[in-house]
């Protein structure tokens, strides 16, 4: 299998494309706030890119490097969108992302399709204030 090469995070035109505040998963602005970007964020990004495009079992080891990740989301919608063919990105082979993009063709902005999952996920998971107050009064 050919080596594949790592794409730059510094020529990711995902963060901020879709317009309005994008924000991480740590709550940190990946529009380009402080010059700063979700890649340079990600944990991955002191990897050696051998460790991230792997094959076999190898890749439960580069997948595992993600858990934890505070801009994941990012780096999976960025893969999922460029249609990313090698590597591990956001915790997913690229098998595991083929599978994903078959079963949901007509999803035209997986950045914005993930964000949005995770803002109901944050929201719902939230402890709702007004049931708290009820508990307690």
């Amino acid at each position: 299998m050919p080596r594949a090469l790592a794409v730059p995070f510094s020529d990711c035109a995902c963060p901020g494309e879709c317009g309005g505040p994008d924000r991480g998963e740590d709550g940190v602005g990946v529009d380009g706030d402080d010059q700063e970007t979700w890649g340079e964020r990600a944990i991955c990004r002191t990897a050696d890119p051998d460790e991230l495009f792997v094959d076999g079992a190898a890749q439960n080891r580069a997948k595992a490097l993600c858990t934890g990740c505070p801009v994941r989301t990012e780096c999976l919608a960025y893969a999922l969108d460029h249609r990313i063919e090698h590597g591990i990105w956001g915790g997913m082979t690229e098998r595991e992302r083929r599978a994903l993009l078959r079963r949901r063709p007509l999803v035209t902005s997986w950045r914005r399709l993930l964000e949005a999952a995770r803002s109901e996920h944050e929201r719902l998971a939230a402890p709702d204030e007004g049931q708290a107050w009820d508990a307690a009064g």
